[in-house]
Order: structure tokens, then C-alpha cells, then sequence
């Protein structure tokens, strides 16, 4: 296990021609791009959990039948900082860096006085997000990477309280049909208010602000602010869903303490500590619509449940329906301390509360008349129901879709839109990934790829030129295996069939990754015409000089 969990990896910064078997599609053209932590020792010293270590880019490129891999490690403030002093002096959310003992009284004093509002690390390690031209590594915090995603270095770090006023912002954006990125984060006690403001970032700089050479995030718009309904326990969120006209927003139970936040330094424990599920509250389910910028005034809650992925979310018959991956407690975190990523990890981790993939359906006129305890959900293909309350809320009780799938991927073509298939890899009991599966949620069929000893990432689905069909395309994922002498390699599948097409065998120790996605080669192109036309830019401005 320590291989796959705890080893460091090395980088391999040169592109590596993989060995293939089966024959890739020719018009698969492009660059799967992945992030996850690949570092979890510096020097004498270790980070505690897994989702701590430092970021590893990874890439597989594909070009005419050919597939070349490529790592490198994301070059981070935290990195250099870690690298230079040989030991971990930047905390990370399961791991709190401490002074150097040799330092004074008074500069361990300061130390704890500067920790207790504290500055995040820019170790994005968690997705890739893309920004018109532009791609970045991103985490939960204020801080994105630039990065090149041919090359897989790194560029400017991005700091988005420059733009907006959060302190967290998630890993798992969004895309409008113009291109937009839609966003959300968490303003923590900004006037004496807690908040969760969900912003927009445009694609490109408007056309007479271009020669200035500004950023997009310059042109960011805050969309909509909710208040918290707890000033000093905002919910923890890590993804949010989006209709063609709405935002749904899970304010779950599993909240951060603030004030355990800001002492976590001094009292010498780690952030996530400060996480803390209430299991006897409600979750509250927002509606904000896009046009008018205002919530639902209507308030919806169900049981207590945490949530690490939407699915997705789409609108119909004056419904707003919207699948989750949910669980009953938040031990799938607790599993990937270091401590318990031993070698009997794989027989003795056991989840307390396994995935569940949920179906809530939400109606968006609630009759005024309609009787306390009726269910308002008035389409007939689900279970899902929403019971009036005597306040007037609403409780809404899902439609179970299946269990033990987490990772969930759709054809992104279909995100907002009434869809049909997920892709993810099956959990169950084990944290670990075993499977892959496509998930028919109009029939509620289950198709699977699995091989002994093969631990596949999220699969990423790839539309193919012409698809008439939801499921017309391939699914790419990276696999890694507990057997050391299996080599990794890239996995493709035909997405209708869930049959391989090929895979791409790479001789290097591969770590584990999270989330990423796959870039066209026509939008590689993009970026490559922008590197030269800075390039040219820099060269005018060396001539006038």
C-alpha cells in the first residue's frame, strides 16, 4: 500500500512514449490532463493524510495512434517553500506545520499570532480548471496555479480574494454554453457576516481591454451572495449543481468551526479537525435562480447527509431535479490518514457509510392551497418526493439511483440538460476504487469494467466526433495496480459497451490522481497560438525598448 499511498513519485517531465495495445481512435486527438498528490515525505518528515501531499500533474497526450505520458510536479510557494527548508513548514488540511524548534520564544510567539487567521496553501492538488484560453490547478482554497497543459509547467499564482471576498472557493466549477465559469466559495465573517457567494468568470476580456493585457478574473461578477445560516459554522461544500436557469447549493450539516479555525494553530491540531457533522440537523437545499440573481424564497431541506459530488442537474415540468453522490457520516476522510493506508489497508478499511447515489426532486411553484403533508412533486418517473410542511417548508426525500459509485462523470454536452448515463468508479465498502461503471438511470442497469489487482481513477468521457447519442464516445481512465509487478496504464473504453478499446502501458511508477480533464487538440491549438503571440508581443516590447 505504501507504494501506492505514502512512496513519493518521481516526476517525468520528458514525454515517455507509451506501449499500446488495441487501437486508439484516430480522431482521439488531445491531452488528458490529471492532478493528485504525488509527495508525502520531505526530508525527516510526513504529512498525516493522503489528500495533504504535494500536487503531481500528470498528462497523457495523444497524437495520431500514439500516446505520450509526462509528470511533473506543480511548483507551488508551498513546494519551493517545503523543498528549500527540506522539511514541511507549510500546513496543509490533515497536517499542521510547525516552527523551527531552534527559534526563539519570540519568533515562535509571532508565529502562533500570525497562524490565527491562517494563510492557506497554494498546493492545488485536487482539478484542472479551464478559463477560455487558460488552464489551472486548483484546490478548496483562495489560491489557483496557472499551468501550461502541454508541458505541465507552472506559471502565476492566482489569488481570488483579489477578485472576490472568499476564503474558500470549490474545486469543481462549472461551464455555460458562452464559455462562462461559474463558481462558488465561502466568505468567512466579511463584515460580520458568513456567506456563500457564487461568481462568474467570463472567458475573455472584453474587446476594448484587451491591449491592457488583463486578467478575465478582472472581469469576475459575483452572481448571488447566501447567507450562512451560521456565522461560525459554514457548511462544508466540495461541488454544487446548475440548471439552465438555477443553482442548487447543498448547505449540508458538516460544518467548519471558525473559532476552532482560527485557534487550530496554538492548539496544536490539524484544520480538518475543525470539520465537525451534525448528524441531527437538517440539509437545506437553495434554489438561485440565474436571471433574477435572488433565492428561492420557498425553504427545502431533507435528512442530514454529507455530500462530495452532484452529479447533475437539469429542469422539468416545473421541477428542478438534481442527482448526488450522499453518505451518512463523513468517514470516507477519516480513511485516508496516512496511519491507516497500511498493508492490510485494502482487507480491513471499511466505510461506516457507503455512496449513495440519490435523486431529489424539488417543484418550483409550491401550491399555496395544497394540503400539510402532501407530496408536490408532480412527475410521474420518480420516487423522489416533496412533502408541505405547517411553516411552509418543504422536506424532500430522494429517489435512491444506486449504491457504491463515486467519482461520477457525465457527458459534460449534457450538464444542466435531462440526462441519462453516470460514469464512476464503484467504492462500496473500500474507499478504494475497483470498478468502472456506466450507470443507466432510465433503466437502472449497471455496466462494469474491472481487472484483478487494478485500482482505476475517475473516468473522464470523451465525445465523439458526429455523436448523435448521449453515451456516442470513449472513457479514459488511469490505472494503477497493487500488484508491483503490473505495470500502470491508461485505460479506453467504448462508453455505449463499457468494452475496451485499448490501453497505453507506461513504465513508471504512477501515483493516484483525483480529478483532471480532457483538452481537444483544437483547443491545444488555441494555446499555442497564445504562447506565440506573447512571445511576439515580448519581442516588440524588447525592439521599442
Amino acid at each position: 500500500m505504501e507504494a501506492l499511498f505514502g512512496r513519493n513519485k518521481e516526476e517525468n517531465p520528458e514525454p515517455i512514449k507509451a506501449e499500446v495495445q488495441g487501437e486508439i481512435p484516430s480522431w482521439l486527438q488531445g491531452i488528458l490532463l490529471r492532478n493528485g498528490p504525488g509527495m508525502h515525505t520531505i526530508g525527516e518528515s510526513k504529512y498525516n493524510h493522503w489528500f495533504d501531499g504535494l500536487a503531481l500533474l500528470h498528462s497523457f497526450t495523444f497524437k495520431n495512434g500514439e500516446v505520450y505520458y509526462r509528470s511533473k510536479y506543480l511548483r507551488s510557494d508551498t513546494y519551493t517553500c517545503n523543498i528549500e527548508a527540506n522539511r514541511i513548514v507549510v500546513s496543509e488540511f490533515g497536517t499542521m506545520a510547525y516552527p523551527d524548534p531552534c527559534k526563539n520564544i519570540f519568533a515562535k510567539a509571532f508565529c502562533y499570532l500570525s497562524h490565527t487567521i491562517p494563510e492557506f496553501t497554494d498546493n492545488c492538488l485536487i482539478n484542472i480548471m479551464r478559463n477560455g484560453d487558460d488552464y489551472y490547478a486548483t484546490s478548496e482554497v483562495n489560491f489557483i496555479r496557472k499551468i501550461n497543459p502541454q508541458t505541465l509547467e507552472t506559471l502565476e499564482k492566482v489569488d481570488y480574494t483579489k477578485y472576490v471576498a472568499v476564503n474558500l472557493a470549490t474545486s469543481h466549477p462549472h461551464y455555460d454554453s458562452a464559455g462562462n465559469v461559474l463558481n462558488m466559495g465561502t466568505s468567512i465573517v466579511d463584515k460580520g457576516k458568513t456567506k456563500y457567494v457564487i461568481f462568474k468568470i467570463p472567458p475573455s476580456v472584453p474587446e476594448t481591454e484587451k491591449k491592457k493585457k488583463k486578467s478575465c478574473l478582472k472581469y469576475l461578477e459575483v452572481m448571488c451572495a447566501i447567507p450562512s445560516r451560521s456565522l461560525l459554522h459554514p457548511s462544508y461544500y466540495h461541488s454544487f449543481g446548475v440548471t439552465e436557469n438555477y443553482i442548487v447549493f447543498i448547505e449540508q450539516p458538516f460544518k467548519l468551526d471558525i473559532l476552532k479555525l482560527a485557534t487550530a494553530y496554538i492548539r496544536g491540531v490539524n484544520w480538518a479537525s475543525c470539520l465537525v457533522f451534525h448528524k441531527d440537523d437538517k440539509s437545506w437545499i437553495h434554489l438561485i435562480d440565474k436571471k433574477t440573481k435572488k433565492e428561492v424564497s420557498t425553504k427545502f431541506y431533507t435528512d442530514a447527509m454529507v455530500v462530495f459530488h452532484h452529479v447533475n442537474a437539469y429542469e422539468e415540468d416545473g421541477h428542478v431535479v438534481f442527482d448526488i453522490i450522499s453518505y451518512t457520516d463523513n468517514s470516507l476522510y477519516q480513511m485516508f490518514y496516512l496511519k491507516n493506508l497500511n498493508n492490510e489497508f485494502q482487507n480491513h478499511a471499511k466505510l461506516t457509510a457507503i455512496p449513495v447515489c440519490k435523486r431529489f426532486v424539488v417543484p418550483l411553484q409550491c401550491d399555496k392551497d395544497a394540503e400539510v403533508g402532501s407530496n408536490l412533486v408532480k412527475l410521474p418517473s420518480t420516487t423522489a418526493t416533496a412533502l408541505k410542511e405547517k411553516e411552509g417548508n418543504v422536506y424532500c426525500q430522494p429517489e435512491i439511483l444506486c449504491e457504491g459509485i463515486e467519482l461520477p462523470r457525465i457527458n459534460y454536452d449534457y450538464n444542466a440538460k435531462k440526462y441519462r448515463y453516470i460514469f464512476a468508479a464503484e467504492v462500496r465498502w473500500s474507499p478504494v476504487p475497483t470498478k468502472i461503471v456506466k450507470f443507466d438511470t432510465g433503466t437502472k442497469k449497471m455496466l462494469h469494467w474491472e481487472e484483478e489487482h487494478c485500482w482505476p481513477a475517475e473516468p473522464a468521457f470523451v465525445t465523439s466526433p458526429n455523436a448523435k447519442e448521449e453515451d456516442d464516445g470513449i472513457i479514459l481512465s488511469s490505472i494503477v495496480s497493487s500488484d508491483p509487478k503490473k505495470l500502470p496504464f491508461l485505460l479506453i473504453l467504448d462508453a455505449k459497451t463499457l468494452k475496451e478499446v485499448a490501453r497505453a502501458t507506461v513504465n513508471v511508477e504512477m501515483h493516484l490522481d483525483l480529478h483532471g480533464l480532457f483538452i481537444t487538440e483544437k483547443d491545444l491549438k488555441t494555446e499555442q497560438e497564445k504562447d506565440l503571440k506573447t512571445q511576439q508581443e515580448k519581442d516588440l516590447d524588447t525592439e521599442h525598448e
